[in-house]
């Protein structure tokens, strides 16, 4: 089969919970400034596959590899209930690798996933998050298993976020004081460019994942 490119499916993993209710709307403002960013990068838009899921007790899959050339808008989040990571990650080992399957048999060339992670607070307790979340990184146990950018604000701890990306240099936590909205705000601007980066080094020929950090946060490692 004559393949029809490359793509690199994105996730945005956005907590929901009650703790964010106060915040919904910088959420989506973030959510409108990557779509019209990326509108304005064709080239690097059309290498991207974007999902949006929100979650909280439970998952809500608000988006699922769209191609945001083809979107009036995107869909808006909300807010309410506890933190279940174990939820997130669960959602994402039934998605992730049905989802890179989907891409492949309609004769894409598929790059390893990113999930962008963003959380203001420490999950459930007496949750086995862990668990799933290895199972979901692991790769020999998921051949699609996809590389994690963990961004923590408000209430969220380091070491938390440390666990949840895969790279510590992919864990990033707001300052001291930052206000959430602010800290919301800069996650999506670091999210729009390490997108757009991303998908132009594709459409160059580089098969590259760009990070970039986000001003107002540190690496998680940082902390002694």
């Amino acid at each position: 089969m004559e393949t029809l490119g490359q793509l690199l499916p994105v996730y945005v993993l956005a907590d929901e919970s009650y703790s964010m209710a106060s915040h919904v709307d910088d959420l989506n403002a973030g959510m409108k400034s990557l779509h019209m960013a990326l509108l304005g990068e064709p080239m690097a838009a059309a290498k991207v596959r974007f999902s949006v899921l929100g979650f909280s007790n439970t998952v809500t899959e608000h988006l699922i590899l769209a191609d945001l050339r083809g979107e009036s808008e995107l869909p808006r989040l909300s807010a309410g209930g506890g933190t279940s990571y174990e939820a997130a990650f669960s959602a994402l080992l039934q998605r992730v690798p049905d989802d890179v399957r989907s891409l492949k048999s309609q004769g894409y060339r598929v790059h390893r996933p990113a999930v962008f992670f963003l959380s203001d607070g420490q999950p459930n307790p007496r949750e086995n998050w862990t668990e799933v979340h290895r199972r979901l990184t692991d790769r020999k146990i998921t051949g699609a298993a996809p590389n994690v950018i963990a961004f923590g604000i408000g209430q969220a701890e380091a070491e938390t976020i440390l666990n949840v990306a895969t790279q510590s240099e992919f864990a990033f936590i707001s300052l001291p004081g930052s206000q959430l909205g602010d800290s919301i705000a800069k996650f999506f601007t670091a999210l729009t460019k390490s997108v757009v980066e991303s998908g132009n080094a594709m459409a160059s020929g580089q098969a590259e994942l760009i990070v970039e950090k986000p001003e107002g946060f540190r690496l998680a490692i940082d902390e002694v």
